[in-house]
């Protein structure tokens, strides 16, 4: 279970990017956060990831405080942030330095069999496309076997088709395991399709502004009157608060 209790970052120059955030998300569940400019989406991501550090509050995982990178929890950025230098399998299994080198293979093929890239192990990332790119990042973050995942706008830089492609994947490989995961997005589509909760942010500086439950039954189907119905809900909350989004004049 991911815990974010009142949790507030404020930056040295003064710029509060989150004031009092709590959320609970529960074991195998999937919550979207979605929000304007300067809603502190990514901000967040990187607080419970132990990137950035709060100015206030805790994030707890599983009973463990985060205040640093841990184990216990994956991230998937935008770009796939491969190291051109390493192979496939190399990219996959670099941070399983501790474990022994039948160990690392096992997992690192598993992770790339989860994604459908088992025989693309030894390939360097210059020959992969940029959906093929972006699982191997997913593998990255699968193979270390987090409780929680976390997707910072995973999908947005590929094309609508690939895009649709590799949502539906994520959800083939998240009931395998039912990791819990967090995925920030503009996309609303995709926040409906993937999460069972969405999280709206409300700007300057990022507060929870609503929290829907998403009542669709999986496979969800996009061109159904339901789905958009979920998708009107989430627009109109956004829309109400990006009509506050501009900060009061100095």
């Amino acid at each position: 279970m991911l815990s974010i209790r009142n949790i507030g970052k404020t930056y040295p120059n003064g710029t509060a990017a989150l004031r009092e955030i709590t959320l609970d998300v529960g074991a195998g569940e999937i919550v979207a956060v979605v929000g304007g400019s300067g809603s502190g989406k990514s901000t967040l991501l990187r607080l419970i990831s132990g990137l950035d550090h709060p100015t206030s509050g805790t994030i707890d995982v599983d009973g463990t405080r985060i205040v640093a990178p841990h184990p216990a929890v994956g991230i998937v950025f935008q770009e796939p942030r491969l190291l051109p230098w390493l192979t496939v399998e190399g990219n996959v299994g670099f941070g399983l330095a501790h474990l022994s080198r039948p160990e690392r293979r096992h997992r690192v093929h598993q992770a790339l069999k989860r994604v459908g890239l088992a025989d693309y192990a030894l390939r360097w990332p210059r020959e992969l496309s940029g959906g093929q790119s972006q699982r191997v990042a997913i593998a990255r973050a699968l193979v270390a076997r987090p409780s929680v995942i976390l997707l910072d706008e995973p999908f947005s830089a590929l094309d609508a088709f690939t895009r649709v492609e590799l949502q539906d994947h994520l959800l083939e490989i998240w009931a395998d395991t039912r990791p819990t995961l967090v995925l920030v997005t503009h996309d609303i589509e995709e926040a409906v399709a993937l999460a069972s909760r969405v999280v709206v942010l409300r700007p300057f500086p990022g507060r929870v502004a609503q929290v829907s439950d998403v009542k669709l039954a999986r496979p969800r189907d996009r061109l159904s009157h339901s789905f958009d119905d979920e998708k009107r809900a989430i627009l109109s909350a956004l829309d109400t608060t990006l009509a506050r989004r501009a900060p009061p004049a100095a």
